[in-house]
């Protein structure tokens, strides 16, 4: 592994620490691209990298997401992510749990984690008995806002699906509209199940195939091999799996007028925000539309740190603004001829001070 500054993810990033547990086997990373607003906040990811650099690039680009993705959903929280690189077999221990909890409490509350890709609610549970510093949590009590962040994500996706329909194809409702649906896990099914109750044709692909088989069945949509999805002839692609698929090959399969979708890092490149525009596709910026679960997130832990709880209903109103926002952006994209993506970057830098 480079020296992380030298890596050209890095963005002038506060604080990016390798965290090495000999005891528990754990080793982690845990990146802090900016705290102006706020304590990092940014979920914890499990995974195996078969080039522990790849560990790296993740944790710098998702935590400058994270500062983007706050800052742009008005909280007063900054950036933060973290990385723990799974073996091969995806191994995880109550020890390596606890070693991650002390690395987090460690920081003073700079950082406050959640659940991310390999990481559940009962893993965040374990963490709490380290450190305070970390949300997503059981819900306390009917109506509170908590536990997994997942179906926030989704619902804010589906409010932003709905919003670049109208933006780009003229459409008040999503009846008939045809959504391509990458991924259908916590957030990838449950923006699924929202479509469909709306009227939205589907097709949908999850590398677990029965898994989608399983959902395009219950909703009556179709099913495709995963690797077929991104070439789907439809209104909407929406990519809700790992990131970096929005690349020149991505990009060139692409037969949509819209990619609107939660997963993180989207664009494999910066340039490829400009590739998209060029195509006449319209972006919703993935830090913007999949900023549900970060809302709950946040929501959450001020609350409870603040010894009060935080309400369901509250949440879904922060939610409710995720479309207005991407309204802004797209009509400034409109405008100025500037790429969307590029329009929400300096929106979000000039919140984080480093406009």
């Amino acid at each position: 592994m480079s020296a992380f500054w030298t890596e050209a993810d890095f963005d002038d990033h506060e604080l990016v620490q390798v965290v090495r547990c000999r005891t528990s086997g754990l080793t982690a990373i845990i990146a802090l691209h900016s705290t102006h607003l706020g304590p990092g906040a940014g979920g914890t990811r499990f995974w195996h990298y078969a080039d522990p650099a790849g560990a790296m690039r993740d944790a710098l680009r998702l935590s400058r997401g994270m500062s983007y993705k706050n800052a742009m959903a008005g909280l007063p929280m900054g950036g933060g992510k973290a990385v723990i690189l799974a073996d091969e077999n995806r191994t995880k221990t109550p020890e390596m749990l606890a070693a991650f909890g002390d690395a987090v409490e460690a920081l003073g509350g700079r950082y406050v984690t959640a659940e991310d890709v390999g990481i559940s609610e009962a893993d965040m549970v374990a963490v709490s008995q380290r450190t305070a510093h970390v949300s997503g949590l059981p819900v306390a009590g009917e109506g509170s806002a908590g536990g997994d962040p997942g179906p926030f994500t989704a619902y804010g996706i589906y409010l932003g699906i709905k919003a670049a329909v109208a933006h780009k194809l003229g459409k008040a409702n999503l009846a008939g509209v045809h959504v391509a649906v990458q991924g259908t896990g916590s957030v990838g099914g449950g923006v699924a199940r929202l479509l469909a109750k709306d009227g939205a044709r589907l097709t949908l692909a999850d590398i677990h195939a029965e898994r989608a088989g399983a959902l395009a069945a219950e909703l009556g949509g179709d099913v495709v091999a995963s690797e077929a999805i991104q070439g789907i002839a439809c209104d909407v692609f929406s990519p809700n799996a790992l990131g970096a698929i929005l690349d020149d090959e991505g990009i060139a399969r692409l037969d949509c007028a819209i990619v609107a979708g939660g997963a993180n890092n989207q664009l494999a490149r910066a340039h490829h925000g400009e590739v998209l525009a060029a195509r006449g596709i319209l972006y919703a910026p993935d830090y913007v539309i999949n900023a549900g679960g970060i809302i709950s997130v946040a929501t959450e832990y001020l609350a409870r740190r603040d010894g009060s709880h935080a309400e369901a209903a509250a949440v879904r109103s922060l939610i409710e603004q995720i479309p207005g926002r991407l309204e802004a952006i797209w009509q400034e994209s409109d405008t100025s001829g500037v790429p969307s993506d590029v329009v929400a970057d300096r929106m979000a830098q000039k919140l984080i001070g480093r406009g």
